[in-house]
């Protein structure tokens, strides 16, 4: 049994009291030749809200250079016109869209698959693909969680065979482990999709679904985070459960992540500014853990 040394506890008490009041900070380690990119889910309402964190990832873009983005899913709520992907997604994102930033968006219960013919979304006329940035030894996998049928899996597994990344990361809507009280965990879509994470090595699972931010406790050696309220907030909705390692479901949230070698950095920010949750996950096989440290937000 590891025992924590309650001075260092102190310590990091003391300074995440006498830090949490600064805003807008990204204090990843922001190294050069690393894979940098967000995290968005259920991102489009068109509303305030977005445009507040769309504000905030915007101004953490300044600091910090991430040149593409994960969309979880509900990426359009409501009709699907020209002009609400207009509104709802390329204004919001403006800036990023202007500075080159790429979106790679997967399908949630509220998007018409026909999103993905949509360009920014580059999702190449596919409800599931997977891409490799140029940057990086770093593979994702989006999946179509509305449907998960033998073809999707059997394409799954070849994808995921074939890789020789040493990261590989999933990202879809429904997530497989929540602590939410409206869904909850998704335990069809678990026992479908969780065998092949753990047999090929998948080493982070991101989702939305849920309007709040949740880090899961590693299960089987894979590290999941539900991230769905860059637009939407259910607040309160997190229950109680073993599965939580950090949860936020008081304001709307966004997930900066880095990518060296065998580490990657996290930080979770809200629409204020204030980073709620910052760690690192040790890429291991999944026969090990992965285990993700959190530091206290500085």
């Amino acid at each position: 049994m590891v025992r924590s040394n309650p001075i260092v506890a102190l310590s990091a008490t003391l300074a995440a009291m006498l830090t949490v009041g600064a805003a807008g900070q990204v204090s990843l380690p922001n190294k050069s030749g690393t894979v940098k990119f967000a995290v968005i889910g259920d991102t489009g309402t068109g509303g305030s809200e977005q445009m507040q964190v769309a504000k905030q990832l915007t101004a953490a873009r300044g600091q910090f250079p991430f040149t593409f983005a994960v969309m979880l899913g509900d990426n359009l709520y409501g009709s699907e016109r020209p002009t609400d992907f207009v509104s709802k997604f390329e204004r919001p994102y403006k800036a990023l869209l202007d500075a080159g930033v790429k979106f790679y968006a997967a399908l949630g219960n509220h998007d018409d698959p026909n999103q993905r013919f949509y360009k920014h979304f580059n999702m190449n006329g596919e409800r599931y693909y997977s891409f490799k940035p140029p940057d990086g030894s770093v593979r994702f996998f989006a999946l179509d969680s509305n449907y998960v049928d033998k073809k999707q899996l059997d394409w799954l597994e070849k994808e995921l065979t074939a890789s020789d990344s040493q990261w590989k990361i999933a990202f879809f809507h429904h997530p497989l482990y929540s602590s939410g009280e409206k869904h909850g965990s998704d335990q069809a879509l678990r026992d479908q999709l969780e065998p092949l994470f753990v047999k090929h090595g998948v080493s982070l699972v991101l989702a939305g679904h849920e309007h709040f931010y949740e880090r899961i406790k590693p299960q089987k050696g894979i590290t999941h985070f539900v991230a769905g309220s860059a637009a939407k907030l259910r607040r309160g909705n997190i229950g109680n459960s073993d599965l939580t390692a950090k949860g936020f479901d008081q304001g709307y949230a966004f997930v900066l992540m880095e990518i060296d070698g065998e580490t990657l950095q996290f930080q979770t920010i809200s629409e204020a500014g204030k980073t709620i949750d910052q760690g690192t996950i040790q890429r291991v096989d999944t026969k090990s853990t992965a285990t993700a440290v959190p530091r206290p937000p500085r």
